[in-house]
């Protein structure tokens, strides 16, 4: 776990790195989760790095950890969860109600759905929803980036 001296580091070194990208931002650091540090970025026009379907988002996010990992000397492991707008809250909400309207249209027409392809993060969401239903299995099929879920009823 960080210590508060490395958490105000990151909090300015964070700042710094949005900053010099020419964007103005209000940072939010809400807690820390065992070796995850969420960091809430809120901003006027998010899009530009939320980017299509969240891909500039996780790129960023990636980014973001390597900077501070550079920057952040310590002996803790420790790994950024960036949020911009709470675009991640909505799709985690967005992904679970999809994951269950369709496991239900699933059970009821007893027919399998494939859903659009998806990073690996969102695929995750949807198995983790539907792991307790008993009348819906759920598989990944493809290849990345063309991975999908599929809904099968259970036999």
């Amino acid at each position: 776990m960080l210590n508060k001296q490395e958490i105000e580091k990151i909090k300015a070194e964070t700042k710094t790195f949005f900053e010099k990208m020419g964007f103005e931002v209000e940072l939010e650091f809400p807690s820390q989760k065992g070796d995850a540090l969420q960091i809430k970025i809120t901003m006027e026009a998010p899009q530009p790095l939320i980017g299509r379907g969240g891909m500039t988002l996780v790129k960023l996010q990636r980014l973001l950890g390597v900077v501070l990992k550079r920057k952040i000397k310590t002996e803790e492991e420790f790994f950024i969860d960036l949020d911009i707008n709470n675009y991640k809250e909505k799709k985690i909400e967005y992904l679970k109600e999809l994951a269950q309207r369709t496991a239900d249209e699933v059970s009821l027409t007893r027919e399998e759905r494939v859903l659009s392809s998806m990073p690996a993060f969102e695929r995750r969401i949807i198995h983790l929803e539907l792991a307790d239903r008993r009348d819906v299995a759920t598989e990944s099929m493809g290849r990345e980036p063309q991975r999908s879920v599929v809904i099968r009823p259970y036999p």
